[in-house]
């Protein structure tokens, strides 16, 4: 008898081929008084253990699917045979709970909806959509290198699980960074999650439940809006301007609503690439404190600034266990490492560091020690330094085509850092609309809808990245973008 088994499984091998003779027994491919093979000759055909086919057996026996007798064998028992299950054909419906599932879906906003790409026939797509940096400049030669050292240093011991918070010379490391840019925190408050998308999933996880509701700035990253419509949360979104978060509207919306989390990007904000000023960060802090709501604070690319004067993170504002800091790695090197980290003070740590557990017991251990190498030795921050210099060009690069190629009445702002330009077409003006005739032009970017937690705001917005393309291709791009831009207004 022929029973595969998968030795890499979970599942016990005796399992398995218990498995495997009673799918046999009541599909009626084995007929009642068939006699199973011998134990002895199973467990060498196998290339198992006795035991394991006599467990195997055991437990056949206790369900009455087969008897024994002595000196003879194991024979099956009269049984009637499960009716067959149809073949799938095409058109086919799919099970009940198939269908309840998908009655309950939610809609994931796509930053640029998959019929534009599908239907776009333009040979030579520029994409300002994304929202990640230019993969040609990711030190995969660097990290490769890294990752070789390690094998031959820690060998098998890399591979392994590794300590459920991180690797500690990473989480050292890491405090020592984040010491230089004012923010005092010790290792032992640090963990490490795969990405910061998943740093935020066990804060809202742990602080929120379904029906709860969570202020975010209006627009926000479309990533987490997703996740919070996903989990069930009521969403609040509190207006943006120039300086950020409008703090100073937040106090009645406070007493309004009763939020359970505030979510902020106080840096270079994902979509409006503004920050939030001084005063209003430490105004933040005080109404945090005053009406007893942990801030989640994400900062994706808070080390990205190209000119002026950085703002204290707050985390560093915070006297003590009223914000959860997040940030990650994958921007500025490479998305695929997805390594985030996570910063904690007090009991709320030990329950992330749980739920960090039941999720997927540990980061990969490999990709942390490399990291860790490559940052210690001076790599990251000479890698910053220089993709600064190229990402501060693309930046003027695509200034400067806005002003030359966009309509006057098109507006935006030069960010001070990030990755993006948020712009403002004039009100009559659909970004969505625009989106299907840019792509046609040759070019795409993120429109606004999907920024937004009702996604029914300011539908004349959308967001541009200006650091995944060189400098003449962002100029050919904004040339196309100004070319859709008219086509719009002449159709209006």
């Amino acid at each position: 008898m022929h029973i595969p088994l998968d030795r890499g499984s979970e599942t016990p091998l005796y399992r398995q081929i218990e498995m495997f003779i009673r799918q046999c027994i009541l599909s009626g491919s084995l007929a009642t008084n068939t006699r199973l093979p011998a134990i002895r000759q199973l467990s060498r055909d196998l290339g198992v253990n006795r035991i394991t086919i006599e467990n195997a057996y055991a437990a056949l026996e206790a369900d009455n699917l087969v008897y024994s007798r002595v000196g003879s064998g194991t024979y099956v028992l009269k049984h009637e045979p499960l009716p067959p299950l149809p073949r799938a054909v095409p058109g086919a419906p799919w099970p009940l709970w198939q269908k309840e599932i998908q009655a309950r879906s939610i809609a994931i906003r796509s930053q640029v909806p998959a019929e534009i790409l599908a239907t776009s026939k333009h040979p030579d797509l520029i994409n300002f959509a994304e929202g990640i940096g230019d993969s040609q400049l990711f030190p995969s030669d660097d990290f490769r290198k890294v990752i070789q050292s390690i094998m031959r240093r820690d060998g098998i011991t890399a591979l392994e699980y590794g300590d459920r918070r991180g690797y500690s010379p990473l989480r050292s490391t890491i405090s020592h960074v984040l010491a230089t840019q004012g923010i005092q925190v010790h290792a032992d408050n640090i963990l490490i999650t795969a990405g910061s998308q998943q740093a935020i999933s066990l804060v809202a996880h742990l602080i929120l439940s379904p029906g709860d509701v969570v202020l975010v700035e209006s627009p926000t990253y479309s990533g987490v809006l997703n996740m919070f419509h996903l989990f069930g949360f009521k969403i609040v979104g509190v207006p943006v301007d120039q300086s950020g978060l409008q703090v100073e509207k937040l106090e009645n919306i406070l007493q309004l609503h009763h939020p359970k989390l505030i979510y902020t990007i106080p840096n270079f904000q994902n979509p409006t690439g503004t920050c939030l000023s001084g005063p209003r960060r430490h105004m933040l802090i005080t109404l945090a404190d005053r009406y007893n709501i942990p801030i989640l604070e994400d900062d994706f690319v808070g080390d990205l600034r190209y000119e002026g004067k950085a703002q204290p993170a707050l985390k560093a504002l915070d006297p003590g266990g009223r914000v959860l800091y997040v940030s990650t790695f994958s921007k500025m090197l490479m998305p695929g490492l997805r390594v985030g980290f996570l910063i904690a003070d007090g009991p709320v740590y030990d329950e992330l560091l749980k739920l960090k557990g039941v999720n997927d017991l540990a980061t990969s251990s490999l990709i942390q020690r490399a990291l860790e190498a490559y940052v210690t030795v001076g790599r990251y921050q000479a890698h910053l330094r220089r993709t600064s210099v190229i990402y501060r060009r693309r930046r003027d690069a695509m200034a400067q085509a806005i002003y030359h190629y966009l309509p006057a009445r098109v507006n935006t702002h030069i960010p001070y850092g990030g990755l993006f330009f948020w712009v403002q077409l004039p009100d009559y003006l659909s970004s969505e609309e625009l989106l299907a005739l840019a792509s046609k032009e040759g070019v795409v970017f993120a429109p606004g809808l999907s920024f937004f937690p009702h996604g029914f705001e300011d539908a004349c917005c959308f967001r541009l990245n200006f650091v995944s393309n060189p400098p003449e291709r962002i100029e050919e791009g904004i040339r196309r973008l100004g070319i859709a831009i008219r086509k719009l207004e002449n159709s209006q």
